[in-house]
């Protein structure tokens, strides 16, 4: 609560201090923490570095936010409150510098870029055109981040698989899990709660603060991350039934 009452109390533009921060972390990460692994596993550990440091704690915050502020912040057609959108450019900050590191670094992931300008199209209207429904996107933040740590710790140990037993071990352990999480985060929360801002939005609640073009591709963006990340966690899925059946028959073979 002391922080929340000192962001509060914060009226300083925060995104070039979150910035900053993210731009040491990630340096940190390519030349400090992953400096002995190859080039393109180095790149891929500061990225899952800087998202360590966003994941989470964004979640955390706009949790925070969403219960501290006063039911009437709780709207999809409120005014944006200071807190919020300090969460707002926290998270800003850091999908800027992933997307730094993606156009740097590696430009032929057109997915994540693609991803990464979408997300930065609906915080950036939200935070700065719009001013307004800042609550849908931090329950969404908090939807999209809740598996963050897991999530990022099973990238590592699968980075790192083939040359460590023991990141290996971590790695299966933490896959079911992960899935189940995630399934039930990407695959049942979240598409229910897009309903229910579809719904508000579509209806012309809203109509007065936020125009049609912006409620449209909020809707648009994030129906699209959704359906993307349960093909994705579908695949995975799809793998994992895979190499067990495979591991149950090689099994049979050897007795």
């Amino acid at each position: 609560m002391e922080l929340l009452a000192s962001l509060l109390a914060e009226e300083r533009w925060l995104f070039p201090a979150f910035f900053v921060m993210y731009a040491a972390i990630y340096c940190v990460g390519q030349l400090v923490v992953f400096r002995r692994w190859a080039p393109r596993q180095r790149l891929d550990g500061a990225s899952c570095l800087i998202s360590l440091f966003h994941g989470t704690p964004a979640a955390l915050a706009a949790a925070g936010v969403i219960l501290a502020l006063p039911p009437e912040y709780r709207s999809f057609a409120a005014p944006n409150a200071r807190l919020q959108d300090h969460v707002l450019d926290y998270s800003v900050a850091y999908f800027t510098m992933d997307l730094l590191h993606y156009l740097a670094f590696l430009p032929g992931d057109v997915l994540f870029i693609a991803h990464h300008l979408a997300t930065l199209f609906v915080f950036l209207t939200c935070r700065y055109i719009v001013r307004h429904g800042a609550y849908a996107l931090l329950v969404l933040l908090v939807l999209a981040e809740v598996t963050s740590l897991l999530q990022n710790v099973w990238t590592l140990t699968g980075i790192w698989r083939d040359q460590s037993p023991a990141a290996a071990r971590v790695y299966r352990v933490l896959s079911t899990p992960f899935y189940v999480l995630y399934t039930l985060v990407r695959g049942v929360a979240g598409p229910l709660f897009l309903l229910k801002m579809a719904v508000f939005y579509l209806s012309g609640q809203a109509i007065d603060v936020i125009p049609w073009w912006v409620r449209i591709s909020w809707i648009v963006v994030v129906g699209t991350a959704i359906a993307v990340s349960n093909l994705w966690i579908w695949n995975l899925w799809k793998e994992l039934f895979s190499e067990r059946n495979q591991a149950v028959e090689k099994a049979k073979k050897d007795t």
